[in-house]
């Protein structure tokens, strides 16, 4: 059995350059355009992306978004923008920035699966950073989780638990 195997790339933190006022900063269109303006080249590709506020050593995630045409038609659509108005309305600090994961130019068909399963997955990863990820779908927070290795609460790991995360790469 053959096993199709998709393997995005990074790009980023791409700051955004955006208005600053004095309550608040927003993206606007033209700030988009700079965007695009500035990094063209991943405009026309395809995958996810995470907009989120870098602030002082760290970022937070608060949007993920998948692109299966181009970055450049998804990223800055309209109902995108208000959800970044949303969240940088909440953040008197701080740079808007984009991560990109790429995917690959192949020949044929892109795999939208792949890059919707990928998606699913940054929005589980993204929602453990910020229980306030603005993602409407699938943001239901579990349930479970397991003692020192995922969701399983503060305090070191057990020897066990660190032996489970490094042979399970986690």
């Amino acid at each position: 059995m053959k096993t199709i195997k998709t393997t995005f790339s990074v790009e980023g933190p791409f700051e955004i350059p955006c208005y600053k006022g004095k309550a608040c900063q927003i993206i606007t269109a033209d700030n988009a355009k700079t965007f695009w303006k500035n990094h063209s080249s991943v405009g026309a590709q395809r995958g996810c992306y995470v907009f989120g506020i870098r602030a002082g050593k760290g970022w937070t995630p608060g949007y993920v978004g998948k692109a299966a045409k181009c970055f450049k038609q998804e990223v800055f659509a309209y109902q995108k923008l208000a959800y970044y108005q949303q969240f940088l309305a909440d953040y008197l600090k701080g740079s808007p920035v984009l991560f990109f994961l790429v995917c690959p130019n192949k020949k044929g068909p892109t795999n939208v699966a792949h890059i919707k399963e990928l998606e699913d997955f940054l929005i589980q990863v993204a929602v453990i950073r910020n229980p306030d990820l603005l993602n409407v779908k699938g943001t239901k927070k579990e349930e479970w989780g397991i003692a020192g290795v995922l969701r399983g609460g503060q305090g070191k790991p057990n020897r066990a638990a660190r032996r489970f995360r490094k042979s399970m790469k986690i």
